[in-house]
């Protein structure tokens, strides 16, 4: 069903199951605004679906499923199948890192009695958008014994929010001549936190009455923000967008939509022939670089740990394991916004309400950095698409020379493996409030899993 809105497939049907189903990822996003949090989310459904973690294995059979986390940010689960590992794998794998901003090592201070945060974006933003929006404090702080402490605030009813002050209109004649790229400076990024002062304190009143409030509440010192990871995200709920409801807005629908649908269709699917698998990867936002990026020696490793459960291991096993494998790199691609015609050239590109979509490559430009899928394992997909009665499509990533972006699919298919971009269209992409289709997260669900059994 190439082509197609989506929408009418479902005409002379109910649409509970899409309804069901974008409400249970409405609720991952909005409780999964970090990589810490999609794994343990992940970890939780896997466990809940009769997954064992592999260290607790010594030997692994067909029907057998195990997953595997590193750093608290990686997360993989195999379904073992009928065939050998040598035989390759069903692979979906998806990163669950979203463009925000971090806290720097030393991140407080006092400006005019007043406390701020300063922060480093992470990932590519318009730093416009995020200034006077509602924003929420996630991660941890690591406390010389080794205590871990979770922060989070601004998403519980009563939590308070922070944010990012803005010029008011009335004096911002000069302010509104620069180009939209210095309108906001990264260092004007600092998060206002607190204006009480502490009493009887004379240097920096403001910062020690927060020092003292997070002294109470969590029991650590300035100093403890150097071994500390906290991620700036927008605060609230992931809610149904549209009069008709069709559509969510949400903060990390890139890649969290792929994420989970790729989970879900793993965790869903019975055994197959092939050992299949879900891996969720950190770090595709800033380069894939790491011990927790796509690049890092992690989920090779995996799989030969797999290997070593199922049969006698050696290198050469691995080697033909990774090389016969397929995978759809899950991960969105850009939807066409009418009120943004320009950029994009029509007949190639991605819309919302179409289903799922392919991209056979990315890159920029002369496809520089791109992965460029084989014509055969396109031509695979589509006869599993049409057989399964899935709606597709296909796209770039916008004009030849507007510009462009990359995945993790390049690094797998530096294996050898077959790899192809296969992901949701998603409108307002890296703001903090992404749009997608209820129907196209539904028909990348099922796309999954036909692919998962059929490959």
């Amino acid at each position: 069903m190439y082509q197609e809105y989506a929408w009418k497939k479902y005409v002379d049907q109910k649409d509970e199951q899409i309804n069901a189903f974008a409400d249970s990822y409405k609720e991952f996003i909005s409780k999964g605004k970090t990589e810490r949090l999609c794994v343990s989310l992940g970890v939780e459904l896997c466990k809940k679906a009769g997954f064992k973690d592999i260290k607790d294995c010594k030997q692994l059979n067909p029907g057998d499923k195990v997953y595997a986390v590193n750093r608290h940010k990686n997360l993989a689960a195999f379904v073992i199948g009928d065939e050998p590992l040598t035989e390759g794998l069903a692979i979906l794998g998806a990163h669950i890192d979203s463009p925000r901003m971090d806290l720097k090592q030393n991140p407080l201070y006092e400006n005019e009695t007043f406390s701020y945060l300063d922060t480093h974006y992470y990932g590519g933003i318009i730093k416009y958008q995020w200034v006077t929006i509602p924003l929420a404090l996630y991660g941890v702080i690591v406390k010389k014994d080794g205590t871990t402490v979770s922060i989070s605030i601004g998403d519980q009813p009563n939590d308070p929010v922070v944010g990012i002050t803005d010029l008011l209109i009335h004096l911002s004649g000069e302010k509104l001549q620069k180009t939209a790229a210095k309108v906001i400076e990264g260092e004007g990024l600092d998060l206002l936190i607190g204006s009480i002062p502490l009493t009887d304190e004379e240097k920096d009143p403001t910062k020690k009455a927060i020092l003292k409030l997070l002294k109470e509440k969590y029991d650590i010192e300035e100093e403890d923000f150097v071994s500390a990871e906290i991620e700036v995200v927008p605060a609230g709920p992931a809610r149904d967008f549209g009069l008709d409801r069709s559509m969510i807005a949400g903060y990390g629908h890139d890649d969290r939509v792929c994420a989970y649908t790729s989970l879900r269709a793993l965790v869903d699917t019975p055994k197959c022939k092939k050992t299949t698998c879900a891996v969720l990867v950190d770090k595709e936002e800033v380069g894939s670089i790491g011990a927790t990026g796509a690049s890092s020696m992690w989920f090779e490793n995996v799989v030969a740990e797999l290997i070593s459960l199922t049969d006698d291991y050696n290198d050469l096993k691995l080697r033909k394991a990774l090389t016969n494998s397929f995978m759809l790199s899950s991960d969105v691609s850009a939807g066409f916004d009418p009120l943004y015609p320009s950029v994009m050239e029509r007949k190639n590109s991605a819309f919302i309400g179409k289903g799922i979509c392919f991209n056979k490559y990315t890159g920029s430009r002369g496809k520089s950095g791109c992965n460029d899928a084989q014509p055969e394992f396109i031509a695979k997909l589509r006869r599993i698409m049409d057989q399964e009665e899935i709606c597709y499509q296909t796209s770039e990533l916008g004009r030849v020379d507007q510009g462009g972006g990359g995945t993790i699919a390049y690094i797998l298919a530096n294996y050898n493996m077959n790899v192809i971009d296969a992901g949701v269209p998603v409108l307002s992409m890296h703001s903090p409030m992404e749009i997608v289709s209820k129907v196209d997260v539904y028909e990348a669900y099922l796309a999954y899993k036909a692919f998962l059994k059929n490959i």
